[in-house]
């Protein structure tokens, strides 16, 4: 029997859905449902390119109550910039979670990723950082910085951000980039030590594996959401860091023991024997998250397939007659 797929481009993609409070909300709810313990999600499918500098991640999940169910492939080759591509694309593909047939196919270059990504990260800053944040930071100056001050922005309306990078041109340019779009006043930090310094929220961006925060950066009244360990060996807080805030919390424990955080505290010999929180149980209020206006509290994202299939299946809510149907 015949059945209809959606294809959508990148561009219909973009005219579709955007990164706004209810996409918040989509992925908190991903967040919960997770922590309620009914959603089936198998380990991130992860291969490493290191000849072409690249990586593939492929990630999914079954959500009970959702109409759909999305497989995602994201390959991130970070040479491309100078080939003038962009480093992360790749696609998604939704399928009935009822017959399994293939409901829609989004040629989305990583659009859906980036925004499910800032998703996280803001909600991560709406139960974790301080109520009042004057100054937002962001170490990295790609297209998840913008988007992380974005998301943070809306559920933390700070006033000033300040940028930190390897190359201050490219520092520069995202903090302009912020300050046009958020109305607020940018600035490029000299170090991450500064910025730690003036900021109450710190997203961290980047690629690294070698630590960028250390403990001795850290002050009260301080989250941060680390979002660039995603891959075995990546690191952006150092071990020692971790240990000492007040608050570590995981998106998902099994994924942060082995390619974020927590896999390089791990390996230093910290926290061998305790188990972080996960975001979703912050949410729901199994866990009390921040406790103190001056605790210092660490987010550990390492992306999971539950926030791919919760885009997914919000975007099918928005399409309208976008997109080309073909018939199989």
């Amino acid at each position: 029997m015949a059945h209809d797929i959606r294809i959508l481009t990148e561009s219909e993609l973009r005219a579709a859905v955007m990164l706004d409070l209810s996409t918040v909300d989509v992925i908190e709810a991903a967040f919960a449902a997770l922590a309620r313990g009914n959603v089936v999600m198998p380990p991130i499918l992860s291969m490493e390119l290191a000849a072409a500098n690249g990586e593939v991640d492929v990630k999914t999940a079954y959500i009970p109550g959702l109409d759909g169910f999305a497989i995602k492939v994201s390959p991130g080759f970070f040479d491309n910039p100078k080939l003038g591509l962009n480093s992360l694309n790749g696609l998604m593909i939704l399928f009935s979670a009822r017959t399994g047939l293939v409901q829609a196919v989004f040629l989305d270059n990583g659009y859906l990723t980036d925004l499910r990504t800032a998703a996280a990260g803001a909600v991560a800053a709406r139960h974790l950082a301080p109520d009042t944040v004057d100054t937002a930071g962001v170490i990295g100056t790609g297209v998840q910085a913008r988007l992380q001050m974005q998301a943070a922005h809306l559920v933390r309306p700070f006033r000033r951000v300040l940028v930190h990078g390897r190359d201050a041109d490219k520092a520069a340019a995202c903090a302009a980039d912020l300050s046009e779009a958020l109305g607020v006043a940018a600035a490029v930090a000299p170090s991450a030590d500064a910025l730690v310094a003036d900021c109450q929220l710190v997203v961290t961006t980047t690629p690294s594996r070698t630590p960028l925060i250390n403990a001795g950066a850290l002050h009260p009244r301080l989250h941060i959401t680390a979002m660039g360990s995603d891959q075995p060996g990546k690191t952006e807080i150092a071990p020692n860091a971790l240990v000492a805030a007040d608050l570590y919390v995981c998106d998902r424990v099994d994924q942060c023991s082995t390619s974020g955080e927590l896999e390089a505290a791990r390996a230093a010999g910290f926290m061998q024997d305790m188990t972080p929180p996960e975001l979703g149980a912050i949410i729901t209020g199994a866990h009390p998250g921040r406790r103190g206006r001056g605790d210092i509290t660490i987010c550990d994202l390492t992306g999971t397939g539950a926030q791919d299939t919760a885009i997914a299946t919000h975007v099918m809510t928005l399409l309208g007659d976008a997109g080309t149907v073909i018939r199989t």
